[in-house]
């Protein structure tokens, strides 16, 4: 299906589905922290992420692609994805499992940093002084936040929350590659069937039994995962990166609500000086990529 013709409309459209979708990205961090909490082990918790997302995921392939738009030609691609993805989840769930909601938060949206050095290492793009500046106040925010002599919250979540931002970013890279002849929803898909295998074998050694509360926790920590990873995918169907990718700062919004309002956590100071920066360098980044490509695509025109 040929992506539509962006208008005015179809802009707040997209705008709306990316802050829901952050909202509900919140939600299911939360969720990861609440059934943790219970005695869910991090493996379980994985495994009904991903069990209780598919479902949701190939109906809406079905329902707006059809069944047969996954099939795809790039297997190998999307192993490698599959397994950078899976790590990427294990430090993903383990910062906000190990941090505040809001701390694990902010420091995921370090990840333009990294995906900005590891671009100009790996993939040799220009990186300009503006793009530099924009990474060092951005790990200035990232110092200030975590404040190293203080101990408000731990050293080792925090080097989690890094790491699983360097993957992010590593992540993001493969997915340029697959991107330019995969749909997103189609990657998603493949990622959650081949994560399966891997993570049900994990499960014979740390499944267990829950209670019923367990239970409707894990099942709600997979729906509004697999509905938030489809909110992102529709809103940059209808519109630029550019225009959606500010909305997912929201988030910051909501992690702090949800740690309020079930753990009695409220952020101090520095880790809202921390925030301010890094969000503004990863929108400065942003910007800049942006940019970049209305140039690229000025001299391929002319």
């Amino acid at each position: 299906m040929a992506t539509p013709t962006i208008r005015e409309e179809r802009v707040f459209f997209a705008i709306g589905l990316r802050l829901a979708a952050m909202l509900t990205l919140a939600m299911m961090f939360a969720l990861v922290k609440l059934v943790n909490a219970r005695g869910v082990h991090l493996g379980e918790a994985l495994f009904y992420r991903q069990a209780f997302a598919l479902p949701i995921v190939f109906a809406w392939i079905c329902m707006t692609q059809g069944a047969k738009s996954v099939r795809t030609g790039r297997i190998g691609l999307h192993l490698s994805r599959t397994a950078l993805g899976l790590l990427g989840m294990i430090f993903n769930f383990g910062s906000f499992i190990l941090l505040p909601l809001t701390e694990a938060t902010t420091i995921g949206f370090s990840m333009p940093i990294f995906a900005t050095i590891l671009s100009a290492i790996l993939l040799k793009e220009a990186t300009g002084i503006h793009r530099w500046a924009a990474v060092l106040i951005g790990f200035l925010g990232v110092l200030v936040m975590v404040r190293p002599d203080a101990s408000h919250f731990p050293l080792l979540g925090v080097a989690v929350a890094l790491v699983a931002a360097i993957l992010t970013a590593s992540i993001s890279l493969l997915l340029r590659t697959l991107g330019r002849t995969e749909g997103a929803a189609v990657t998603v898909f493949w990622f959650t069937v081949l994560s399966m295998p891997p993570l049900g074998i994990t499960m014979l050694f740390v499944g267990q039994s829950h209670d019923p509360l367990t239970w409707g926790l894990l099942a709600l920590m997979g729906i509004t995962g697999g509905i938030a990873q489809l909110f992102m995918t529709g809103a940059l169907r209808w519109a630029p990166v550019s225009v959606v990718l500010p909305m997912d700062y929201s988030s910051i919004l909501w992690a702090t609500v949800f740690g309020w309002l079930v753990w009695n956590d409220w952020p101090v100071v520095s880790t809202w000086i921390g925030a301010a920066l890094i969000v503004s360098s990863g929108l400065y980044i942003a910007w800049r990529e942006h940019v970049r490509l209305r140039t690229n695509r000025e001299v391929v025109i002319q």
